[in-house]
């Protein structure tokens, strides 16, 4: 399998206390620059009434874009340690911005950093990492002994769901794109050459 890029799995919220200042992690993927500051926009706008708001990105393939905002704290103790978490993972195409409610007791330097950088290892363990790689799709249509044969003998890495019932069954199947042709060749085989497939398309997201 050819991985294109690691990334969180899914879009994730974790919270915290520390000397009674509230720090919020939320964590996304996103596919862009602008789908990454339109998540920042929604967050600054839910949390409008925070102390801060503390942004870190990396977007791009091979992580082109990185950029992070203390947002107000003290230079360098909290967008930039989050930053250098994300880049250490190997992430990309991942935004994560942390919210923090001041609670009245000053952490200093070295609290902060690890106020921020623990606050987003906890959004990166809650959210998980998954890798981002080519996936063919298929849509396929059988009879039922064919599909019986079929789901049967379907090797692990080629993955069927969003069956239908109706006078056929109607079912899709996701493999890599190098093993697409063997898939197709052992449906038709299987089906004595009755299945039919449909909307082939090759998408960029997680796999397995």
């Amino acid at each position: 399998m050819s991985v294109l890029y690691r990334t969180v799995r899914a879009r994730t919220r974790v919270e915290q206390t520390i000397e009674r200042s509230r720090f919020i992690a939320t964590i996304a993927p996103v596919e862009s620059r602008e789908e990454a500051d339109s998540f920042l926009a929604s967050i600054r706008a839910e949390f409008r009434d925070a102390t801060h708001n503390v942004p870190a990105m990396v977007i791009g393939q091979k992580g082109e874009l990185e950029w992070a905002s203390d947002d107000g704290e003290p230079q360098g103790t909290s967008g930039p340690p989050v930053l250098k978490l994300l880049v250490s993972r190997g992430l990309t195409n991942v935004v994560i911005v942390i919210t923090r409610y001041f609670g009245g007791i000053k952490l200093g330097t070295g609290g902060l950093v690890r106020a921020y950088s623990g606050t987003a290892q906890m959004a990166l363990e809650a959210a998980g990492i998954t890798e981002v790689c080519d996936v063919a799709s298929f849509t396929c249509t059988c009879d039922y002994a064919s599909y019986s044969r079929i789901q049967s003998k379907l090797p692990e890495d080629a993955l069927m769901s969003g069956q239908s019932y109706a006078a056929d069954v109607r079912f899709r199947i996701d493999c890599l794109p190098e093993r697409e042709e063997q898939i197709l060749a052992l449906l038709k085989d299987l089906s004595g050459g009755s299945v039919r497939i449909t909307e082939r398309q090759v998408e960029q997201r997680p796999f397995g």
